[in-house]
């Protein structure tokens, strides 16, 4: 008989179907315990303000008011004792990179069956880490030609946000912001930088 306690778990999924099934499917294992259901990353951050964290968080990716990857960001920031695995239908190599460097210890496609992803839970709560293999190869081939300060400007341009407040959020003057913009969109090969945000969101750069 094994006595271990259980592995505790947090699942964020937008769709609500999706969210049931996955739980549905986890709980039926032994040593697993959902401990709750999250609809977007903004309810799981409330909900770990006010409850332990739980030994693996299981979130999407791109969901409202705030994605998996800006729930990972606030894990490792906080320092919070939780493993956080990743589920995406997209398939963005920008993610796993950005995924990787915020400490996530999973990255794995919602195509996957159902074997895969109990087994995935298994070794992340054992140590491990785990990324599909489809997801792998396509991060080693994927190149990002823009900075971490390209980036961001253009994360804020792509926000809606003018060259004079961009400016300012960055600590940057306006003649720098416009120089950033204008590598990022040449290096796209965009027209303006509208067209460079949408080009670097669908690798998942941004």
């Amino acid at each position: 008989m094994n006595s271990k306690a259980p592995t505790t778990i947090l699942i964020v999924e937008d769709q609500s179907l999706v969210r049931d099934a996955i739980a549905m499917l986890l709980s039926l294992e032994d040593d697993l315990t959902i401990v709750e259901k999250c609809s977007n990353g903004k309810e799981a951050i409330d909900y770990l303000n006010d409850t332990p964290a739980p030994h693996i968080i299981l979130s999407d990716i791109e969901m409202p008011l705030v994605s998996g990857l800006d729930l990972a960001a606030h894990i490792a920031k906080q320092n919070l004792n939780t493993k956080v695995v990743l589920m995406t239908t997209f398939s963005k190599p920008g993610y796993i990179k950005r995924a990787l460097s915020l400490g996530v210890k999973g990255f794995i496609l919602k195509e996957s069956d159902s074997d895969y992803l109990i087994d995935a839970i298994h070794k992340v709560s054992a140590g491990d880490k785990v990324i599909s293999p489809e997801l792998a190869i396509m991060a080693l081939d994927d190149k990002n030609p823009l900075t971490q300060k390209e980036m961001s400007a253009l994360k804020l341009a792509s926000d809606g946000l003018k060259t004079r407040a961009i400016a300012q959020q960055l600590f940057l003057s306006e003649g720098t912001v416009r120089n950033y913009l204008s590598e990022a969109i040449s290096k796209l090969d965009a027209t303006n930088r509208v067209d460079a945000a949408r080009i670097a969101k669908q690798k998942g750069w941004l």
